[in-house]
């Protein structure tokens, strides 16, 4: 039987419903309108959930995503409070999860006071431990900040600082056949050595002047295929 699951991103909820000039917070409750009746496994949030991170900005997103029957995990990004997060989404936070043969492996990418993402030593070493230790027949893994170039407008230095560090770990290890990420706000797909890159569009705004917002949705195959189908409103 196919697995799914859906991955939405930079939802960019504040107190203030207009942030960057859009309302996030209709924006956001649109497409929960949509993927609430969708027949998926999991539901990733890949960081930037809030704007300012307040802690009640927190609490407005947990009453939109209310409709969402299926589990929820969250990875934080730059704009959001780690603190105010995890309080908030204590039983979602970083945590990875199965489905099926796959496992979904969250990586914190943020660097306090920092636009720009990097993975520590010490983060790496864990994640090597992690993929030692996982039981899993295929692998993805997902953090905030894109570690390949976007080959758009997007300025790459506020991207992943040290991706060839990451590459470094994933190479070895054939059973990874994806990486995913968001806060490039922009919908693309990459590929790398057989390992698939994707790039998920924004709940809030896309910054290419696009008036659309949208979501990934990916299937799961018991071969080791994972298939992308972004979704736009």
């Amino acid at each position: 039987m196919t697995k799914t699951f859906i991955q939405i991103t930079d939802s960019h909820i504040d107190d203030d419903k207009l942030i960057m000039g859009v309302d996030s917070q209709a924006n956001l409750s649109a497409i929960v309108s949509v993927i609430s009746q969708k027949n998926y496994d999991a539901l990733l949030i890949s960081g930037d959930l809030a704007h300012n991170g307040t802690l009640e900005s927190y609490q407005i997103l947990q009453k939109i995503l209310d409709p969402i029957a299926t589990e929820i995990y969250v990875l934080p990004g730059n704009h959001d409070d780690l603190s105010n997060l995890s309080q908030v989404f204590n039983k979602s936070y970083l945590c990875n999860f199965t489905i099926d043969c796959w496992e979904v492996i969250t990586i914190d990418s943020v660097q306090a006071g920092k636009v720009s993402g990097r993975l520590s030593n010490e983060q790496l070493h864990s994640l090597s431990q992690e993929l030692r230790s996982s039981s899993a027949k295929y692998i993805v893994l997902c953090l905030h900040h894109p570690p390949v170039s976007m080959q758009s407008d997007w300025d790459d230095e506020m991207s992943l600082e040290n991706p060839e560090d990451l590459f470094a770990v994933i190479d070895q290890y054939d059973n990874i056949k994806a990486v995913m990420w968001g806060h490039a706000h922009q919908s693309s797909e990459f590929n790398r050595n057989g390992v698939k890159l994707f790039s998920c569009p924004s709940t809030a705004l896309q910054f290419n002047g696009s008036s659309s917002i949208g979501y990934n949705h990916y299937t799961l195959n018991d071969n080791g295929e994972i298939y992308c189908k972004t979704q736009w409103l």
